[in-house]
């Protein structure tokens, strides 16, 4: 990852970038959540939220939540319960489609496999849309197609997970 780039974790006065990056990301495709939905997802586990910054402006985010494996959150709502779990599923990542295809993801997801693995995570999970589950196979992700996806993910999304280690 460049420079000029660095992850932290996300804080409140990052929300306006969040929402306006997942919107660009999402919004053709019918998948945007908007703020309430997002943020009841980093509710209950900031210390697994980052968002990727470049000159003071954030140009990527990651959110991520402890989920039952084999399930993952509904986006047509918001989070409503904090679970006990060591799977830590990334609910999204968005990087600026300018910096997409430089490898700025790979130092995102590598960051965040370090961070899963320090807080004793034991699985990370996902679901792929729009046909980012070729991606994640490369990355080491195991489809799970037997997992029923909530509809709000549209036709394509399937389930993926890995172990942390």
């Amino acid at each position: 990852m460049g420079e000029d780039l660095r992850i932290r974790l996300l804080a409140d006065g990052d929300w306006d970038a969040v929402v306006a990056l997942e919107y660009d990301a999402y919004a053709a495709d019918g998948l945007s959540e908007g703020r309430e939905a997002l943020q009841s997802r980093a509710l209950g586990s900031p210390e697994t939220c980052f968002v990727l910054e470049q000159g003071g402006t954030v140009r990527g985010y990651l959110l991520s939540l402890p989920y039952p494996p084999l399930r993952c959150p509904d986006l047509a709502r918001a989070e409503d319960a904090v679970h006990e779990s060591g799977n830590l599923h990334v609910h999204d990542l968005v990087i600026a489609e300018d910096l997409r295809g430089r490898e700025v993801a790979l130092g995102f997801i590598r960051h965040f496999r370090e961070r899963a693995e320090e807080l004793g995570f034991e699985r990370i999970s996902m679901v792929a849309v729009r046909g980012a589950d070729i991606l994640l196979r490369l990355l080491g992700y195991r489809a799970h197609r037997e997992v029923a996806v909530p509809a709000s993910y549209g036709r394509r999304a399937v389930y993926m997970s890995m172990p942390v280690r």
